[in-house]
């Protein structure tokens, strides 16, 4: 019994703090509606994501801008409302507007002028390699000289 206990006990003082550090991250993690208000906000850490997004995890603006923006929908204000509270303390330059469809095209465009510019340089430097000038073909086998004139008025229909 003793045996047991001895490789139980190391294994449980892994287990419990694992245990409490993955509840602990889990219960952070922000909702649904508070990271869709983020995503329209910039981060003010220099990053430059937005709140929902920032690549400094955790940082010091991103993490009570969450924390305040989960008290401001428990209040029951708007999304719009919330947006524009933090405009109004930090300024313009926190909004991050929606992409445009324009933002969305600009790259397909450019993959479509791409591929006109090298279809255009292809077409222009690529030289097709002449055919060698083949005389008149003499056919010197007996059995196929007896066709040669089904042969020509043949080929004379062809063109």
């Amino acid at each position: 019994m003793r045996r047991f206990r001895s490789s139980v006990f190391p294994l449980f003082l892994l287990l419990v703090p694992l245990a409490l550090l993955v509840a602990q991250t889990a219960a952070e993690k922000p909702s649904v509606d508070v990271r869709r208000v983020a995503a329209r906000l910039r981060c003010q850490c220099g990053c430059g994501d937005s709140v929902a997004t920032c690549s400094m995890l955790e940082c010091g603006f991103s993490k009570p801008a969450k924390e305040r923006i989960a008290r401001m929908q428990a209040v029951g204000m708007s999304d719009e409302q919330i947006i524009q509270a933090f405009i109004r303390d930090y300024g313009p330059g926190i909004y991050l507007a929606r992409p445009s469809a324009f933002g969305w095209v600009v790259p397909y465009a450019a993959v479509g002028v791409g591929l006109l510019v090298l279809w255009a340089f292809i077409k222009r430097y690529r030289k097709p390699k002449p055919l060698p000038e083949l005389g008149p073909i003499e056919i010197d086998d007996p059995e196929l000289e007896k066709y040669k004139d089904q042969i020509e008025k043949d080929l004379a229909n062809l063109e």
